[in-house]
């Protein structure tokens, strides 16, 4: 059974632990649980509505409540809150680190939201309010409290002193902040050196001055693009006036990548809004709908580009098989070159002043794919379709042009789009689709009218 809850719930089991909640078979329940990682207990409740969950819950011990209604995403957890009564909450809130308390208040009404502060333990409930002044999506929102710091002037067993009395409020921290009397960053003092160095040595004299740093208003996405980068654990926040008040560690950070690739993911499939599967039919309807009505534009657009060429499809009616293998390579090409721009926009090494190499190699990639997938065609329509070898050698052409410009405007896209400020995971949806069908069509049916 415990193998089930570790490692993916299967129907016996699910029926089973069902099964127990209703029959309030605690024996059952507990012996389910025990030893198990509070994540995945945290995948075993989303089976169960919140009532049931809250049954769960509340048999646990409190860290592990705590840790697991921590771990819900925002949405199942706003529902599950207010199953709770404002004093279970203090409870709760109170086991959290201080960014952790900060987002569960931020979901909840006003009022409730002041019953718990005024119930908390006074250190939380100061570092929580100041958090709660910042918007959840700047480094201020993703920041805790908890840090460990040492004064310039300390000696290092002053310093190993100060650290077990921090220690207490912080879970896990990986250097010591060094922070002058006006509490202003220095730098830092990684633990291998505080060990390993004679007890009277002054912290001044050790630490490290190199250090990575963020403000307060940053954003949330320009955050982990830094500790990306950098490969940073952790990040100390500073104010404007470079006073430390708090840190970001990774895990902090991994719901905002998490976040973005989702965004990303849901706008190359033409998804404009931000939406989840149990969202309402409107919401759901209306996220998709636009981009939707944009290919049905373009569709549009085609049929009458078509038409115009009509005269050129009655005299030789072939040239109509050969749209559908033009439209779906220019598709295919266009988002192939946009999503590998799109993945160099992300990674934080990309340095724009490259962008006419880029644009050689791209063009130089599109010259052989273009080449070599027009000879292919051009020989299996030998082979299969006979003698009209002048039409075959036209299509070629055709789609040997079409691969260069989708190429092109693969690449291009993205970059303008992200010059103007707009995602650039726009331009690996329908956007680049719809534009590369239209540009095929007429580069196709312009080859054509001039070569036949």
């Amino acid at each position: 059974m415990l193998e089930a809850v570790k490692f993916g719930l299967n129907k016996e089991f699910r029926d089973r632990f069902q099964q127990a909640l209703n029959e309030h078979d605690n024996t059952f329940i507990l012996q389910s649980l025990e030893g198990v990682n509070a994540a995945d207990i945290t995948s075993l409740l989303y089976e169960f509505n919140s009532v049931e969950s809250k049954y769960v819950l509340d048999m646990l011990s409190l860290g592990i409540r705590a840790e697991i209604i921590s771990a819900l995403d925002s949405d199942t957890r706003g529902g599950f809150l207010k199953t709770y009564a404002p004093e279970e909450l203090i409870a709760i809130v109170d086991q959290l680190d201080s960014d952790d308390a900060a987002d569960i208040l931020n979901e909840l009404p006003i009022k409730v939201r002041e019953e718990i502060l005024v119930g908390l333990d006074s250190v939380l409930r100061s570092r929580v309010i100041d958090l709660l002044r910042y918007d959840e999506n700047v480094a201020g929102g993703l920041m805790a409290k908890e840090l460990i710091t040492a004064r310039v002037n300390w000696t290092v067993v002053q310093c190993i002193e100060e650290i077990r009395k921090q220690v207490e409020n912080v879970s896990r921290f990986y250097a010591v902040y060094v922070v002058d009397d006006q509490y202003k960053l220095l730098g830092r003092v990684h633990l291998q050196k505080l060990i390993l160095t004679d007890s009277s040595t002054l912290v001044k004299d050790i630490y490290d001055p190199e250090l990575i740093s963020v403000q307060t208003h940053l954003e949330d996405t320009e955050v982990a693009s830094i500790m990306r980068k950098y490969d940073l654990e952790s990040v100390p926040v500073v104010n404007v006036y470079n006073q430390l008040v708090g840190r970001i560690t990774v895990d902090d950070v991994l719901d905002v990548i998490t976040e973005q690739a989702d965004e990303e993911r849901q706008l190359m499939s033409g998804i404009s809004e931000d939406v989840e599967e149990a969202d309402s039919l409107w919401r759901l309807t209306r996220a998709r709908l636009p981009w939707l009505l944009i290919g049905i534009m373009g569709g549009l657009i085609s049929v009458q580009f078509i038409g115009a060429f009509a005269v050129d499809l009655m005299r030789v009616t072939a040239i109509a098989f050969f749209i559908p293998l033009i439209q779906a390579t220019g598709g295919n090409v266009g988002i192939q070159s946009s999503t590998i721009v799109v993945q160099s926009l992300a990674n934080p090494g990309f340095v724009e002043e490259r962008l006419w190499g880029r644009l050689r190699r791209v063009f130089a990639v599109a010259l052989l794919n273009g080449f070599l997938l027009s000879l292919i065609v051009f020989l299996v329509n030998l082979l299969v379709g006979g003698e009209n070898q002048r039409l075959f050698i036209v299509v070629s052409i055709a789609l040997f042009t079409v691969v260069l410009i989708a190429s092109l405007v693969g690449t291009l896209t993205p970059l303008i789009l992200n010059k103007f400020g707009f995602n650039p995971a726009l331009a690996s949806g329908p956007f680049i689709t719809t534009t590369n069908d239209l540009l095929g069509l007429g580069v196709y049916f312009l080859t054509i009218h001039l070569f036949l």
